[in-house]
């Protein structure tokens, strides 16, 4: 995982601080959906969750040599949940129209999560090596956005349901790519000469 490669190299070159930074907005955003619907099993996955990505958060800026940009992504994500909590909180006074509109808030921001490793495809394709994609992460996805769509359809809610299929199809394709692209493939090589 990048955590333990940040504590093992205490360094976080190749590593990317967006996932950490959106997947904390992800759980706060659907933890406050939890609260709000008083469901707690949203509440408590999310509360770990976004317990551990601070802690990611926490890591990545302590190892990070360049910590402005770090403490001030941060801080613009602590200025976003202040936004978001005052608009759903002051501005909406009936609490079914603040559940719907977190709920397509919480619906669309998870959608764009699973969709994003996607903006790689190209890549992987023209280079024909998944160097890029963390198998374990896409294992976990694919399990976590299951369980997600079957609690969400349980529920009968489309905002826990319909935000997690495109994860089943992300990580589907994601495992097409590990088939067709398998690691090692991409291993450089070099011609032996007579």
């Amino acid at each position: 995982s990048d955590l333990r490669q940040m504590l093992a190299t205490k360094s976080v070159e190749n590593i990317q601080f967006l996932p950490f930074l959106t997947t904390d907005v992800n759980n706060l955003s659907w933890l406050g959906y939890g609260c709000l619907k008083q469901d707690w099993t949203l509440i408590t996955v999310n509360t770990i969750g976004a317990a551990l990505q601070t802690l990611y958060i926490l890591a990545y800026l302590y190892y990070s040599p360049a910590k402005r940009p770090v403490l001030l992504r941060s801080l613009l994500l602590l200025a976003v949940l202040a936004a978001g909590y005052g608009y759903f909180t002051l501005l909406i006074a009936d609490t079914r129209t603040r559940l719907a509109r977190l709920g397509l808030f919480c619906s669309v921001f998870t959608i764009s999560m699973y969709l994003s490793p996607l903006a790689d495809l190209a890549k992987i394709v023209r280079t024909k090596s998944t160097r890029c994609l963390s198998f374990p992460l896409t294992i976990a996805t694919f399990l976590a956005s299951t369980s997600w769509t079957l609690y969400g359809l349980q529920l009968r809610d489309p905002y826990i349901t319909v935000p997690n299929v495109p994860g089943i199809v992300t990580s589907v394709m994601r495992f097409w790519l590990f088939w067709r692209y398998p690691p090692g493939q991409d291993k450089p090589y070099r011609p032996l000469h007579a």
